[in-house]
């Protein structure tokens, strides 16, 4: 393990074992994940608390006195606020596969001395949850007060409570699923597509470090993530943001058939400001990772079943009505599951009309349940 990189790098390193086999085949040599930490862990080591990520964000949840830049989820944690740092060891662990620090296929990979590519061994979510309970470990945690996990990190943290039962006393799902649904899939898909069909992807092969859109898949890392935004929202927020507002003439495109509409250029910019901050190929991995995971898996072909094998005392699930991504039902599926297997379990249905993304952008509702919740958790 070795300390952050730079003044304004809060980032850790914690080194896997090796090999770190995987869960479909395959093994990983020299591999490490990207962690931040956040307050002091007590004598007793029982306050820690881990964040999962969703898929493109890294480990830099909050601001530190290592790296002062506002945190992806920035308004959430720190001194004061629902994950109060004042209490709370928090931990958050840059996804297996992801490049935002982590072992992924933009590493190099140390057989060959080139990047990994698509030599790089099929992802599962149950890989990336192994990963991060090794780095907890590491810390000298036991068992973490409590597990959060957001969007494709609320599936790893079903896998992480699955594979080791007991390592954490309470877990807060947030906008997850226990599996990937038509829908989600589906979409997954076309994102896939759109960067595959791309010919400067060149079957995995693009200059992962070009400058230019001659060598790098930029359409189609454009349109997978238009397609994303548009399904982390909701229809209610694209009429109220933008309804039919048209730009200004000397706004659109020259091309008779270009951008017109105010939504439009809006995913426009979404996707520019993108495309160069996430690999291609740790997409594709991390996206079909998603796809992939099943929780029935380990229920005999249910779902109930498999959430039924989780032992922890206390839950709270959250999600949102307007979520088209991981549907409200979802959430009742969780909660439900984990009620039946003796979790006291504290369901929020939220009204956002921000969507799937409501975590993100909602943050005055999202404390108020997530810090209500861990307040009575220490008061236990």
């Amino acid at each position: 393990m070795k300390g952050p990189a730079t003044a304004r790098d809060a980032r850790r390193y914690f080194a896997l074992p090796s090999p770190f086999r995987m869960k479909r085949g395959g093994e990983l040599h020299g591999a490490s994940v990207a962690y931040e930490t956040w307050g002091e862990l007590n004598a007793a080591r029982d306050n820690g608390l881990l964040i999962l990520t969703g898929l493109s964000p890294s480990a830099h949840a909050a601001s530190s006195a290592n790296d002062p830049a506002p945190g992806w989820w920035e308004g959430m944690i720190g001194p004061g606020k629902a994950i109060d740092t004042t209490h709370w060891f928090v931990i958050c662990v840059n996804s297996l596969g992801s490049d935002k620090g982590s072992t992924s296929p933009a590493s190099i990979d140390p057989a060959s001395g080139e990047p990994y590519r698509l030599n790089f061994p099929d992802l599962a979510l149950e890989d990336v949850a192994e990963a991060a309970h090794a780095t907890v470990s590491s810390l000298g945690i036991d068992q973490l007060a409590c597990l959060i996990g957001c969007s494709m990190g609320g599936m790893s943290a079903l896998a992480y409570m699955l594979l080791h039962p007991g390592s954490a006393r309470a877990h807060i799902s947030v906008d997850t699923a226990p599996q990937a649904q038509p829908f989600a899939i589906a979409i997954r898909s076309l994102q896939r597509e759109a960067i595959r069909l791309d010919p400067r992807w060149d079957e995995g092969g693009y200059d992962i470090h070009a400058q230019d859109g001659d060598r790098y898949p930029d359409i189609g890392m454009s349109i997978a993530r238009k397609l994303g935004v548009i399904t982390y929202r909701s229809a209610m927020e694209w009429n109220g943001r933008f309804a039919r507002i048209r730009l200004d003439p000397e706004q659109r495109d020259d091309d008779p058939f270009g951008r017109e509409f105010q939504v439009e250029s809006y995913l426009e910019g979404h996707a520019r400001r993108f495309v160069r901050h996430f690999d291609p190929n740790c997409y594709l991995y991390l996206s079909r990772a998603s796809d992939w995971f099943d929780i029935a898996e380990y229920g005999n072909g249910s779902v109930h079943e498999g959430l039924q094998r989780i032992r922890i005392e206390r839950a709270m699930v959250i999600g949102v009505s307007t979520d088209i991504l991981f549907p409200l039902e979802q959430q009742e599926q969780i909660a439900k599951g984990l009620e039946a297997a003796g979790a006291t379990v504290d369901f929020v249905a939220l009204d956002s009309p921000q969507g799937h993304d409501a975590f993100l952008v909602d943050i005055e509702n999202y404390s108020r349940a997530i810090g209500g919740f861990l307040d009575r958790l220490r008061a236990d």
